[in-house]
């Protein structure tokens, strides 16, 4: 038995130049996974899960240049880079803001760096509705997209200026601020967060791969940066919010100016 699933795979591998030459290399790997799942015998040492995940992989070789070259795909790349530069710096520095630039003791700025992320369950729910009744009354999902996405852009960009700015604002009032901003930047996942899925369904998990990827830099070079900056030029303004403000506005420019919603067919993109 596994002589013959071997040979019936080498066939489909080696078939006549006429039919392959008819084929696009999707409908090729396909068959060929096809083959592979239906000839194999119950012993076979090639498990279904693992064909799976390399089929996938070899389709991703085949169409993966389709996807750098759909704007729409770097719009959300840029987007989640911008994003996850403001969260994961505020993640990590808020509670030194708060102990240090806002007088708060240890106690109190480990409660009130919570708030944030607890506000955000508020929000989130909030902007789940808000998108799904613009859709529902006919706006244009690209349209919901974006809008979202610039609340959740401008909201910390415009509460952070706020905090940087010297205004004699009570501290309570700046966490408030700051909590306010960080938690409508929560309707992303009403923006960027659903485009994957509606610019292609096939292909959603591996687009979110690639921008959560290039999301994951600023983990990796913000927060040593900003810590860098702090103790450089001393300033909270400077080294945690001014770079954050700048990513949430040019994130917002080119959300705006290249992101879409457009259902794609990244297989047949010439």
């Amino acid at each position: 038995m596994p002589n013959c699933s071997i040979d019936l795979s080498l066939e489909v591998i080696l078939g006549s130049e006429s039919i392959y030459s008819e084929k696009s290399s999707s409908n090729a790997l396909a068959e060929l996974g096809g083959s592979l799942k239906n000839h194999s015998s119950p012993g076979s040492a090639i498990r279904s899960d693992i064909l799976d995940c390399s089929l996938m992989s070899l389709n991703m070789m085949f169409h993966g240049r389709h996807f750098f070259q759909t704007p729409a795909v770097w719009a959300m790349i840029y987007a989640h880079f911008c994003g996850s530069w403001g969260h994961y710096t505020c993640l990590s520095w808020l509670p030194s803001y708060f102990s240090e630039e806002l007088s708060l003791n240890l106690t109190e700025a480990a409660w009130v760096s919570i708030l944030p992320p607890l506000a955000s369950v508020f929000v989130t729910s909030i902007a789940a509705q808000l998108a799904d009744k613009l859709i529902s009354n006919g706006v244009e999902i690209t349209t919901v997209r974006k809008i979202c996405q610039t609340i959740a852009f401008l909201s910390p960009a415009l509460c952070m200026t706020l905090s940087s700015v010297d205004l004699g604002l009570p501290p309570w009032e700046i966490v408030g601020i700051l909590t306010a901003g960080l938690a409508l930047s929560s309707f992303a996942l009403s923006g960027l967060y659903c485009t994957h899925q509606d610019m292609s369904p096939e292909y959603a998990s591996i687009l979110l791969g690639i921008t959560n990827t290039v999301g994951a830099i600023p983990g990796i070079v913000g927060i040593p940066l900003t810590g860098y900056l702090l103790d450089t030029t001393h300033s909270w303004s400077i080294s945690l919010f001014v770079p954050s403000i700048f990513f949430y506005l040019t994130g917002t420019i080119v959300w705006l100016a290249f992101a879409s919603s457009k259902p794609s067919n990244f297989s047949n993109t010439d």
